[in-house]
Parts: structure tokens; sequence; C-alpha cells
């Protein structure tokens, strides 16, 4: 399982690169390997607001389908309209396959989220 060094990650599998007030949004190696093949994904609205922890779209898979969560609040600025067409870029490059981009309302909730070092256990359970 690979999990990338600078990126910030939920417990719910969502990783997070901060520039900024900015952030992008994906999901994370463990995540797309426990899905399998993604075949669909749906995509949140520019403009929505979220909340922490809110459902801002899903991910098909051949297995299952699983919402994908913000772990931060914030106004999505733009999506990655590329995974319209190709959602197996989830799985084959789980960290450049971003979903969303996302400008942060409260930076304070990035302190919740877990470096690579503390969220590796959590891929291993």
């Amino acid at each position: 399982m690979n999990v990338k060094e600078g990126l910030l990650y939920s417990e719910s599998h969502e990783w997070v690169k901060v520039e900024g007030k900015n952030a992008w949004i994906g999901i994370s190696d463990h995540a797309q390997h426990a899905l399998g093949s993604v075949v669909f994904i749906e995509l949140p609205k520019i403009g929505a607001l979220f909340k922490k922890g809110d459902a801002m779209g899903a991910v098909e898979s051949v297995k299952a389908a699983s919402d994908v969560y913000t772990p931060v609040s914030g106004k999505i600025l733009d999506v990655n309209k590329a995974l319209e067409g190709s959602p197996e870029m989830l799985n084959d490059d789980p960290y450049g396959a971003w979903i969303v981009k996302l400008e942060l309302s409260n930076e304070a909730e990035l302190k919740t989220l877990l470096n690579a070092k503390d969220y590796q256990p959590l891929c291993e359970e």
C-alpha cells in the first residue's frame, strides 16, 4: 500500500494536498484497492459548500459504491472532469487523480487530519 508523504489523510481514506487556502482532495491508494476497479464517479457542483465530513460525491466500482467525504470544510472551486470519462484514473494514479479543488473555510480542521506516518497503521488494519 502506497502512502504518499506530504499529504494529509482522513480516517475515511481521502487525501488532502494543501496550498495556501486551497485544498485538492482525492482517495488514497488504500481506498482504491479496497474498492477495486472504479467504473463511475459522481462529482459535486462547482460553487457547492460542504462541511467537514459531508458526502461530496460517490465512487462506484465493480465491487461496491462508496461516498467520498470531504475531510475539510469549504467551497468547491473545481472538479476533475477527466474522471467522468476515465474514472479508472483513480486506480491508476490515486495521488495524481484529484477529485475536487476546494477553498478552505476553516484551516484549523487541517489539524484533525493524519500525516503519512500516522495514516499508515490505518491501512494495515
